[in-house]
């Protein structure tokens, strides 16, 4: 609080100026309409690096855009520089909609849900046939992150010279995924790549899988190594080049049109925000038998209209199983 002594200036006193004097608040918010449009292909620390026609373009997100956060493979429009020299920087004013999501929450019972990558067609989820060996549950939940999420599932296995692929195939053999068997042998040699390549052309793929399991190995055949410096992570401080493996980079893809997104190794996959009446949209054949559940039926329960719908015979038990083995990763277990 201020004090006045006995003999004060009228100047000295503080008053509020009048209306008249200050700009009025408003809600309008520009449109932009002449923004560009560009796809994000990597972000580190609050800058974006930015596809915009052939340009990789540096951008930051602008203040009206609040809390909401732009992703690897969003669509996003920019202003500003868009030239993509050095020191430039570019402004993030919309982020477009999105067609599909790839999330994840740090466990199951963390209620904050992380957008990975936005905008992909396709999961390739990367195993180990051993060395490491094969974690199910972990691909189980990839699985259900993938269908929940609107993505299309593609299941690669590594290191075939060390262990067959029959037991893991018969396991994801009812959901008719598909999937690559690479060996090491092979990668080195550019022969599993191309059939890998062959399941991305015209697709947006987003890799995920544990460290160990090779996945950086096979991006690295996928993805040439001018075309990852031409189009990998610029630091914003120092201008030089650098991939790292804790954040996702997008890359484009050689000799087809596509694209693929490294992600970093997990080493679990949370699935707290995933909703079973999104999961069972992946199942075609079983949905239609869930008209008669109760109101938010777990899909595995007493009551389940599930049973009755495979008992008359229109879909294949071995389905139902895998439905119901999928929902049950949402449930953490000792290990996992």
């Amino acid at each position: 609080m201020r004090r006045y002594g006995k003999h004060t200036d009228e100047d000295d006193i503080r008053t509020r100026p009048g209306r008249r004097n200050t700009r009025p608040r408003t809600n309008i918010r520009p449109k932009h309409e002449d923004a560009a449009e560009g796809m994000v292909l990597t972000v580190d620390r609050g800058r974006l690096t930015v596809l915009v026609d052939d340009r990789i373009v540096m951008a930051m997100k602008a203040r009206e855009l609040g809390r909401k956060a732009a992703v690897v493979g969003d669509r996003v429009a920019l202003v500003g520089d868009l030239t993509g020299k050095k020191d430039t920087l570019a402004r993030i004013v919309r982020i477009e909609g999105r067609t599909s999501v790839l999330r994840r929450t740090a466990d199951d019972d963390d209620p904050f849900e992380r957008v990975v990558v936005a905008n992909a067609d396709q999961l390739a989820i990367v195993t180990a046939l051993a060395d490491p060996e094969p974690r199910p549950r972990l691909i189980d939940r990839c699985l259900v992150a993938a269908f929940d999420g609107g993505l299309e599932p593609l299941l690669v296995m590594t290191k075939s010279d060390l262990a067959p692929p029959a037991k893991l195939l018969e396991l994801y053999g009812d959901l008719d995924i598909p999937y690559v068997v690479t060996s090491r042998d092979e990668l080195e040699n550019g022969g599993a790549a191309d059939r890998v390549r062959e399941q991305l052309g015209g697709r947006v793929t987003a890799f995920v899988g544990h460290s160990g399991v090779g996945k950086t190995t096979l991006v690295n055949a996928l993805v040439p190594e001018e075309r990852r410096r031409s189009t990998g992570h610029v630091n914003a401080v120092t201008g030089r080049g650098r991939h790292t493996t804790t954040s996702a980079l997008a890359l484009p893809l050689a000799e087809v049109d596509g694209w693929v997104i490294d992600t970093p190794g997990v080493r679990s996959f949370g699935l707290a925000h995933v909703d079973p009446s999104r999961v069972i949209n992946a199942f075609p054949d079983l949905e239609p038998g869930t008209e008669g559940c109760p109101r938010a039926c777990s899909h595995d329960e007493p009551d389940c209209a599930l049973d009755e719908w495979v008992a008359q015979g229109h879909a294949d038990p071995a389905r139902l199983y895998s439905l119901r083995r999928l929902l049950a990763t949402r449930e953490p277990t000792e290990g996992d």
